[in-house]
């Protein structure tokens, strides 16, 4: 009977602190401007949106080295969701690898998700099959850039050869894509000869799905071709910009 009752105890206690209806849950923490940790105890990371980082891994460790902006997303994400109940809605998806939960924030008539991109704290970064949202959020993100909005205040255009210069910045990068590859990964779009130095646009195979939506194989399509790219510059075998729809490209010429 005892052995029963302790069963029984420690089923409702994993029942209470892992629930599966997430229609109500309190915000404990929020850890940056993307990701909070539930009553739960799981973490939760918004879909549709990607904000600069509080902390970055180097040597296989987090340390604490805010990227610009990164501070601000995090505050405004406190003031919207710490220590209040929230409702998350999921897509297909409802995990990332780090087994954090992948959803849709909000806080009684608030999106989260699209108030933090219509704000300017937080650029749209888009991952299939979860976009139930993406024309709101890419839509959201253009209203964003137009009125200068947060991390947009200063942005601006440059020209390939200077996203070295920038990295972990949002801005546009204008040039001409000379060569295109694609491996078993991604579709590589190179804007100079040597693609271990140059600027390089990436097309993971999850996201082509976005660009045949529109009649876009990106290998062929933008070859030879002048564009101008938004998103946030990182660094990987030169500096890059991971793209996820066709509205990060714009065809200029």
């Amino acid at each position: 009977m005892a052995k029963r009752l302790f069963l029984l105890t420690l089923l409702f206690f994993i029942a209470c602190s892992n629930p599966r209806d997430y229609s109500s849950i309190k915000v404990l923490e929020v850890i940056d401007g993307d990701t909070v940790k539930l009553s739960s105890g799981r973490l939760l990371r918004y879909i549709g949106l990607d904000t600069p980082e509080v902390r970055v891994k180097k040597n296989g460790k987090f340390e604490y080295a805010p990227q610009p902006f990164s501070l601000e997303a995090t505050e405004y994400n406190r003031k919207l969701v710490e220590g209040k109940s929230i409702r998350v809605e999921f897509d297909v998806v409802k995990k990332d690898k780090y087994g954090r939960l992948l959803g849709y924030c909000f806080v009684g008539d608030v999106f989260v998700n699209a108030e933090l991109i219509k704000q300017g704290y937080a650029t749209v970064y888009t991952w299939p099959p979860n976009v139930k949202y993406v024309d709101t959020f890419v839509a959201l993100g253009k209203q964003a850039r137009v009125n200068k909005k947060g991390l947009w205040y200063d942005f601006k255009t440059i020209g390939h050869s200077q996203a070295h210069l920038h990295i972990n910045k949002v801005k546009a990068v204008r040039g001409e894509v000379v060569n295109t590859h694609k491996s078993k990964k991604c579709v590589y779009l190179n804007f100079g000869k040597n693609w271990r130095t140059d600027f390089t646009v990436v097309i993971f195979n999850d996201a082509l799905t976005s660009f045949a939506k529109k009649g876009i194989d990106p290998v062929v399509f933008y070859k030879n071709k002048k564009v101008e790219v938004v998103g946030r510059i990182k660094e990987y075998n030169g500096p890059e910009i991971i793209v996820n729809s066709p509205s990060q490209i714009e065809v200029i010429e």
